[in-house]
């Protein structure tokens, strides 16, 4: 082997190490009143999905089950204080996408489409043998939830949707649509350069400026703590470019507009009037088309939401779940 291929073999190894560090840090950080129930199970091409579950304190009987899913490049570090909230009455699973977290990468970094992202969310569902659940999805997790509910909608009884668009994101990001061309062209580099890319990936990704730049910029960093923010740029730093970049790529040739007045289930849309990723509106035309939707704006509210305003978010939550569940708890209860 040559000196080149030394110094790859030795990049890769790095990369690797540094992967699994960063893996075994990220399980959800809000620990609501115990260890999780940690599981693993395989997507149609064999990729292995990592997914975590919560139930309540013993001698509670969970009011239901709430699905988690994330946002592109996140491991959870959005559902901190919800899951923290609602773990006490519910049980929770939180699943990790292909190449995030603890979950594998797939063979082929292409294989990141909706197909594969269902695909996966269905085997997590077979695997920790729930039938159906309430969905809360975040960002991009909005375009899964709606497009599992496409394919599967005997199996959700009712959507959460934070922040979130149904369908091209990148069309839309700050209202402009110049995304749409730069993420392909990311993507052509980083095949083309993949150990380039990856050492300015990690570096962009880890460096104090562009925390500062994201906390001055597009989140309201008055709001959010350090320790509640970081974890999301730390998950980053070790994510493959190339996966991220090809599922971003996919997720901005997604829609599901057209499937929107066919939702025949409660559903609550959550909006941040200050959001630049998801503008607001794209939250108001979801409301529009949804048939019985509910709306929260949050004034002010950016694509961190649910940790700039976790209280407020916990309140409109627990109503509207409260709605749901109640039937079935008086139920349970008068056959006691």
């Amino acid at each position: 082997m040559g000196k080149a291929g030394l110094h790859r073999k030795f990049a890769i190894a790095g990369r690797r190490e540094f992967a699994v560090t960063l893996a075994r840090m990220s399980t959800i950080s809000f620990a609501p009143h115990g260890p999780a129930t940690e599981g693993f199970t395989d997507g149609a091409d064999g990729t292995r999905i990592h997914y975590e579950i919560w139930t309540p304190p013993h001698g509670v009987a969970p009011a239901d089950t709430l699905v988690l899913s994330d946002g592109i490049g996140c491991d959870g570090y959005a559902w901190k204080y919800l899951a923290a909230h609602f773990s006490k009455t519910y049980r929770i699973i939180h699943w990790q996408y292909r190449g995030h977290g603890r979950s594998g990468l797939p063979h082929e970094r292409t294989r990141t489409s909706f197909d594969d992202i269902c695909g996966d969310l269905e085997a997590v569902m077979k695997a920790t043998h729930t039938p159906t659940a309430i969905f809360i999805g975040h960002s991009m997790g909005v375009q899964v939830c709606l497009e599992y509910h496409r394919r599967h909608p005997d199996a959700v009884k009712a959507l959460v949707l934070i922040c979130g668009s149904h369908g091209y994101p990148l069309d839309t990001f700050h209202d402009t649509n110049i995304l749409r061309t730069v993420v392909p062209a990311l993507l052509r580099t980083a095949v083309r350069f993949p150990s380039f890319v990856e050492t300015a990936w990690r570096t962009l990704c880890s460096n104090e400026l562009t925390y500062q730049l994201a906390t001055h910029f597009e989140v309201n960093g008055r709001l959010i703590a350090r320790e509640d923010f970081a974890p999301y740029f730390d998950h980053l730093a070790g994510l493959d470019p190339q996966l991220f970049l090809s599922m971003l790529k996919n997720a901005s040739e997604h829609s599901a507009y057209t499937h929107l007045p066919h939702i025949r289930v409660p559903s609550l849309i959550v909006a941040g009037t200050a959001d630049g990723f998801t503008p607001h509106w794209l939250s108001e035309e979801m409301h529009d088309h949804i048939p019985g939707s509910e709306l929260l704006t949050i004034p002010g509210g950016t694509h961190t939401a649910p940790i700039e305003h976790p209280e407020l978010l916990e309140l409109r939550l627990e109503k509207f779940l409260n709605r749901l569940t109640a039937p079935a708890q008086q139920a349970r209860a008068s056959t006691v």
